[in-house]
């Protein structure tokens, strides 16, 4: 028999691991660490088996907890339907929307639909998550977020997939430089090479091209987000490599920017099939998808003002032997 009583105590479960911290979890509960410990407890007891461990200053699901995490969000999922489906028949409906987005796609993609949707008066409330693709594909898997707007060439399994657009990569490099002249792929020898976050899609594309090109940069900057790329280049240090729709915002002139030869990727709005549950949230996946097609548009114009990359012969870093040098140059 369900013993529904522990119902309150499993949520709890839920955020406790979602936060990975007990104290976390007491302050959105609105209780004390204690009786959160204590439901957790009781929980475990219940079953005879262990869901959480220390681990340094927060607590993390052990092997137990991990297999039994699917069904939690499941549960948790399913009350946050049933409360909002209440909430609608007392006419106070309100939705609470979790959606993961990298800096530059919440930038350019979520804040003019939150802006409509709230300026309209919508019944909404947002928790975003700024997350790079893989862990926002990990985020909405888990059930952890309804929403992830992510690049990803793969397909997800478990989660419903809208394409909003195919994105564009760009190199991007300091305009104000004595080498300004040169093309961007050239300055990398004279000049930091920014890299995105090992784990971001950007980085992926960019190792691939330095293995393919067999580019050897002098030095590297490891930058973990496009905006402070952006703010290191106009700032006047270094070349990166990054998603074009990034420029949409960036002063014409405050920067050079060349098409890069490397694929485009497609951007998707991911969302749990649950999610589509509410009208809110169908809504909002609206909202983002025209969006999608905004930035489609935004693109073919970034593409229309940006040169080519000009055929060159020198080699992209210090002859040395090494790749990149004169005698491994670049296959322009």
């Amino acid at each position: 028999m369900i013993d529904a009583s522990l119902f309150p105590a499993l949520l709890s479960l839920v955020t406790v691991a979602r936060s990975g911290s007990v104290g976390a979890a007491a302050r959105l509960h609105h209780r004390t660490s204690s009786a959160i410990s204590q439901q957790i407890r009781r929980v475990e007891t219940h079953f005879g088996t262990k869901l959480l461990e220390r681990a340094g200053r927060g607590v993390r699901l052990t092997p137990a907890g991990e297999a039994a995490l699917p069904a939690l969000f499941e549960l948790a999922e399913e009350m946050e339907s049933v409360f909002g489906r209440l909430a609608e028949v007392a006419g106070r409906p309100i939705t609470t929307l979790r959606v993961a987005v990298s800096d530059y796609l919440g930038k350019g993609l979520l804040v003019p639909v939150v802006r409509r949707l709230l300026d309209r008066g919508a019944p909404l409330r947002f928790e975003i998550v700024t997350a790079h693709s893989r862990e926002g594909i990990r985020l909405v898997s888990r059930g952890e977020v309804e929403f992830a707007v992510v690049t990803a060439g793969e397909t997800v399994r478990g989660v419903e997939e809208q394409r909003l657009f195919d994105q564009a990569f760009v190199w991007v490099g300091p305009r104000r430089s004595r080498h300004a002249r040169s093309p961007l792929v050239e300055r990398l020898r004279r000049e930091p090479l920014l890299r995105l976050a090992s784990e971001s899609q950007g980085r992926r594309l960019l190792d691939d091209y330095l293995e393919r090109e067999r580019v050897g940069p002098g030095s590297t900057i490891d930058v973990p987000s496009v905006s402070l790329m952006l703010s290191y280049v106009q700032g006047g240090l270094g070349i990166g490599l990054m998603p074009a729709l990034a420029l949409a915002e960036v002063p014409r002139g405050a920067l050079v920017a060349e098409r890069a030869d490397v694929p485009a990727l497609p951007v998707k709005l991911l969302s749990r099939p649950i999610a589509r549950r509410s009208s809110v949230a169908t809504r909002f996946s609206e909202e983002v998808g025209a969006e999608g097609e905004r930035a489609a548009r935004t693109l073919r114009r970034i593409a229309a003002r940006l040169p080519a990359r000009p055929p060159t012969d020198r080699p992209a870093c210090p002859a040395s032997g090494r790749p990149g040098s004169s005698r491994n140059r670049p296959r322009s």
